[in-house]
């Protein structure tokens, strides 16, 4: 009995110990594809960033963030709704002719075949980053929901989630 009670103690150890290891970031790359054939300079690709938190019973949450200070300053939230975000800034001089979107290709290592919920235009002189959950089922078919949406320090950054 007291062999059980010690296993059931040294399992509970672990187990807090590694469900408080923190999860790791992913690379989300997304493949930009020009609209026309100008001569416009466009990036190839822009990789953004999403970290899981910890789990939690009854849910997840995925924080995210966007550094695009290399093609675009003043970002600003542009659009939002209960299901979208739509973040906007000038593109710097380099891009500024550029027309374009873009798609998640990659979450980390692995190749990405699923709905694009964050998606990219190059238009006009601007970048528009979005977020849309439109169709984004979690694993309970409940439409996942973007819980935060900002710009910090020039860089949009959300945190969107659903249940499990």
């Amino acid at each position: 009995m007291r062999s059980n009670i010690a296993r059931l103690g040294l399992g509970i150890v672990a187990l807090s110990i590694f469900s408080a290891v923190p999860a790791s970031a992913a690379n989300v790359e997304m493949r930009v594809l020009t609209a026309n054939d100008t001569g416009a300079i466009c990036p190839d690709k822009v990789t953004l960033t999403e970290t899981p938190r910890p789990y939690r019973e009854g849910g997840y949450t995925i924080d995210g963030s966007a550094n695009l200070k290399a093609i675009a300053e003043n970002m600003t939230i542009a659009a939002t709704d209960d299901y979208s975000v739509t973040w906007v800034g000038k593109l710097k001089p380099k891009y500024s002719k550029c027309t374009a979107t873009a798609g998640i290709t990659r979450i980390g290592n692995e190749a990405y075949q699923g709905h694009s919920y964050l998606r990219l235009r190059f238009m006009n002189g601007k970048v528009y980053l979005i977020l849309d959950m439109t169709g984004q089922a979690d694993a309970n078919d409940f439409t996942t929901v973007i819980l935060q949406k900002s710009v910090r320090n020039g860089n949009p950054t959300w945190s969107w989630g659903g249940t499990d």
